[in-house]
């Protein structure tokens, strides 16, 4: 029965597979999220040089993760990942403030960048598990969120120690690229 109500639920919405990158300053919590929605556990990271890959299956949808590096020294390399992307996952950390500066800099860059014109965006406020962490509005302010226009964007506030956020963030994504955004 299982199998059956599978395939039926597989025919009436299809398979899709998304292509998303996951994109933020270095120590945003990019890694730690990506490990935490693909085996629901948070696991010790290092930082991270180049790039992991991980598939996420969530809500019909397979999701082909890429977590790109932070490092100020590994950003220019973002672009070579950018063809194909239906989606970018944007990390902060709300904790930082002395970096939303640089992170609104940032993100707004890969917003401005051709390949990407598609792209919904999914911005998670990490760390709100941290004192001093900024909440969802305020960040939306300091990224300046209001400006974007020309695509589809959310922002939840994620903690992804505690893995809240995360699946809040992800039925968002899925929904709206079910939709046919991205």
């Amino acid at each position: 029965m299982g199998i059956l109500f599978t395939r039926m639920f597989s025919s009436l919405f299809g398979n899709k597979e998304a292509r998303i990158l996951v994109l933020g300053l270095d120590n945003a919590g990019k890694t730690t999220i990506l490990y935490r929605l693909q085996m629901g556990e948070v696991v010790s990271t290092i930082p991270t040089i180049g790039f992991n890959v991980e598939t996420v299956q969530y809500n019909n949808i397979k999701f082909q993760v890429w977590d790109l590096g932070g490092q100020t020294s590994i950003r220019p390399y973002w672009r070579c990942y950018f063809p194909n992307t239906q989606a970018i996952i944007y990390v902060v950390d709300s904790s930082d403030t002395d970096r939303l500066v640089v992170a609104r800099e940032e993100f707004h860059a890969i917003l401005e960048e051709e390949e990407l014109r598609g792209a919904v965006a999914l911005v998670f406020a990490n760390k709100q598990d941290l004192p001093g962490a900024l909440d969802d509005a305020a960040v939306t302010e300091a990224l300046e969120l209001h400006k974007i226009k020309n695509r589809q964007w959310a922002i939840f506030k994620a903690s992804a120690i505690k893995g809240e956020g995360l699946f809040e963030g992800l039925d968002w994504l899925s929904n709206t690229l079910k939709s046919g955004g991205g």
